[in-house]
């Protein structure tokens, strides 16, 4: 699994709290294996659960641009 944006944000803004995955867990009201999936990148996760765990943080997943490198692709 590779390290995504939403991974990154999650795992650093918990840090910057000084909580740990247990506590984060808890607070945001989902499991241990969910926060641990989430911030290893799985790439398969509920996303009702993903906006959970953002709302702490004032955030949540919404459309983005894909970023292409040939632009006819």
């Amino acid at each position: 699994m590779t390290m995504n944006p939403i991974a990154t944000f999650c795992k650093s803004r918990r840090k910057q709290l000084g909580l740990s995955q247990v506590e984060f867990a808890d607070r945001a009201g989902v499991g241990l294996r969910f926060i641990r999936d989430l911030e290893q990148g799985k790439q398969s996760l509920r996303l009702d659960k993903v906006n959970q765990v953002l709302a702490m943080f004032g955030q949540q997943v919404g459309p983005t641009p894909i970023k292409r490198e040939n632009p006819y692709g």
